[in-house]
């Protein structure tokens, strides 16, 4: 019969314990000095403002190359930007502005009335726009709330009429879970009913990559709907189909002074132009 083996010491309990609580700080010291940030919130419904979704998708580029033609600038607000020193901004050379009224059929601008009002009264030509959310309601439903909290339009000579900005859905979705010909039929539901109201066709503001994702580059609107596009690079890069020019360019979402910072496609009397229909 085998001798049988002695049973291995145990050591003492504080040797033990000991042991453990090196263990644990050499494991903490040998883990990576930065974990992975978790996954940022989605923002709340109605903090949208136009060139959201464009920098999350494109990010920022580089300052504009100098334009060949005579181009004027202006400027896009949004509740972000809370009370705006219109004076400043004149002082700068800033002759146009677009405000966001309104988001879906949800949301109306806190600060819109300041905005609107005050880049007018300093003597700017504006106008105002509205953040399309396809997933939400129809076109035609989102129209009228735009028209009627702001978007509407006068033959002042000082009102540009007004922008439905459609791109990127910072809530989820790209395209808003709508296919191609649908996203072009609520489109198309907004801005007959747009004109329908207001006698006036609205402008579209877009970024190319979008408008080919999400509507297979549909042309159909660009003989009636004047495009303002927006791509933060030297350039604003080729346009959607149909559009043989661009009206306005948003060339930055960081300008020198608040808000987006935008070229009218002319001179100040184009912009007038425009504003007269």
């Amino acid at each position: 019969m085998p001798a049988l083996r002695p049973s291995p010491a145990r050591p003492p309990r504080r040797l033990l314990a000991a042991g453990i609580l090196l263990a644990a700080f050499s494991l903490l010291f040998t883990l990576p000095a930065t974990q992975p940030a978790r996954a940022a919130a989605a923002p709340a419904r109605g903090t949208a403002y136009m060139g959201m979704g464009v920098l999350a998708h494109d990010g920022r580029g580089t300052a504009p190359l100098g334009a060949a033609a005579t181009q004027t600038e202006g400027v896009d607000v949004s509740g972000h930007q809370g009370n705006v020193d219109w004076s400043t901004l004149w002082s700068s050379g800033v002759r146009w502005a677009y405000t966001k009224a309104t988001e879906g059929t949800y949301y109306t601008n806190p600060y819109f009335a300041q905005q609107y009002n005050g880049s007018y009264n300093v003597g700017m030509i504006r106008g105002a726009y509205h953040f399309a959310t396809p997933d939400t309601t129809s076109g035609a439903t989102q129209a009228n709330y735009f028209v009627d909290h702001g978007g509407g339009w006068s033959r002042d000579g000082r009102t540009l009429p007004g922008v439905l900005d459609i791109e990127w859905n910072p809530y989820g979705d790209a395209c808003y879970g709508k296919s191609a010909s649908a996203m072009t039929s609520w489109i198309a539901d907004f801005l007959n009913t747009y004109r329908a109201r207001t006698g006036r066709d609205a402008v579209i503001y877009t970024a190319t990559n979008w408008w080919t994702q999400c509507t297979g580059n549909y042309a159909g609107f660009a003989s009636a709907n004047p495009l303002w596009i927006a791509r933060y690079a030297a350039d604003p890069g080729p346009l959607p189909a149909g559009w043989g020019y661009y009206t306005m360019w948003q060339y930055t979402s960081s300008g020198p002074t608040v808000g987006d910072h935008d070229k009218f496609n002319g001179a100040l009397d184009r912009v007038q132009a425009l504003a007269n229909g």
